[in-house]
């Protein structure tokens, strides 16, 4: 089975997602269901509603019924799977949960989206304590919130919807990042990821500290790391953005780009430059043609806190992989 929570949290805080509605808040609130990092416990840190946790947790339930809290993704996409974490709930788990999905255009309010016509992608289904709960989703259609439900009440710590990102094309820029995981760029292959996975370096904003990137091993052998991203759609590529911002001692020496259009040759889009640690660096390329895929060598490794590849897309290619997600199943 695909190794769903390789791709992208779509309801990451880290992109953009929030929880935007819940029934109860009791003992902690549902803001901590996409937080980015992982949950984590301090036994016996009690405020004045009891153990303080790093997730969602209501309180018990004394009449018929369940807690819900929706989630408006923060990327808008095509979902593959769900994790609903339940880490550091032992006793105070839901047994059962279920999860729904809508797809809506704007802005509804909590109550607009709680009248909405939702529909199942995860029927009701048992969870365990402590523990990510992975669920995989068929459902080629994109979504722009999912609803949570648990049955009858209790805590879970992290909510992750993993998926591809399908952006609407009338909200993109005629010039924008195509690489970013907001237009729908992702990693497709890299050579080695032991301190920092490379979809972290196509993230917006700037990197928050030195693992809110891609890092490699220390290289023993001769050659250099890589990764290959997919663009959003074949590129007239204008600037590149290698960051290494917040790593000092283990920046790449240099690096390159390349990039390739429908599976032909590589060519160069920035031949190899030298880095500085910590450090934005901003280059303006002229490449021979469009490209709808690069590939980043470091050398020898190192870590890279943010890739951008900045150009103007191909609007057929980005209209027609929008459609294909819409209203079908």
């Amino acid at each position: 089975m695909e190794d769903f929570s390789i791709r992208p949290d779509l309801a990451s805080r880290a992109l953009g997602g929030g929880v935007v509605f819940a029934n109860d808040e009791f003992f902690a609130v549902a803001d901590h269901l996409v937080m980015p990092d992982p949950p984590t416990f301090s036994p016996r840190t009690f405020a004045h509603k009891g153990q303080v946790y790093d997730g969602w947790e209501t309180r018990r339930r004394r009449s018929p019924g369940q807690d819900v809290a929706i989630v408006r993704l923060g990327v808008p996409g095509v979902i593959h799977g769900v994790d609903i974490d339940t880490s550091f709930f032992t006793g105070n788990y839901p047994p059962y949960a279920s999860v729904e999905a809508l797809a809506v255009d704007g802005y509804p309010s909590p109550a607009e989206l709680q009248a909405a016509d939702w529909s199942p992608i995860l029927p009701k289904s048992p969870l365990d304590g402590d523990t990510r709960n992975l669920f995989p989703v068929r459902d080629s259609r994109r979504f722009t919130h999912v609803r949570l439900t648990i049955y009858p009440d209790g805590g879970v710590a992290r909510l992750r919807v993993h998926g591809d990102v399908v952006p609407d094309p009338a909200l993109l820029p005629a010039v924008f990042d195509v690489a970013a995981l907001t237009s729908g760029g992702h990693v497709t292959g890299c050579s080695n990821m032991f301190y920092g996975r490379p979809h972290q370096m196509l993230a917006p904003g700037l990197a928050r500290h030195m693992g809110d990137g891609w890092e490699t091993a220390r290289r023993r052998t001769d050659g250099n790391e890589w990764a290959e991203i997919a663009l959003a759609a074949p590129t007239a590529v204008e600037f590149v953005d290698l960051d290494t911002t917040h790593f000092k001692g283990n920046a790449p020496g240099s690096a390159a780009l390349r990039g390739s259009l429908a599976n032909g040759p590589w060519f160069d889009i920035l031949p190899a430059v030298p880095l500085t640690p910590d450090t934005p660096h901003r280059f303006p390329v002229h490449p021979a043609g469009p490209v709808d895929r690069v590939r980043l060598d470091i050398y020898p490794d190192g870590g890279m806190a943010r890739l951008r590849v900045i150009g103007r897309p191909d609007r057929t290619v980005l209209e027609e992989k929008f459609r294909r997600h819409v209203g079908t199943r």
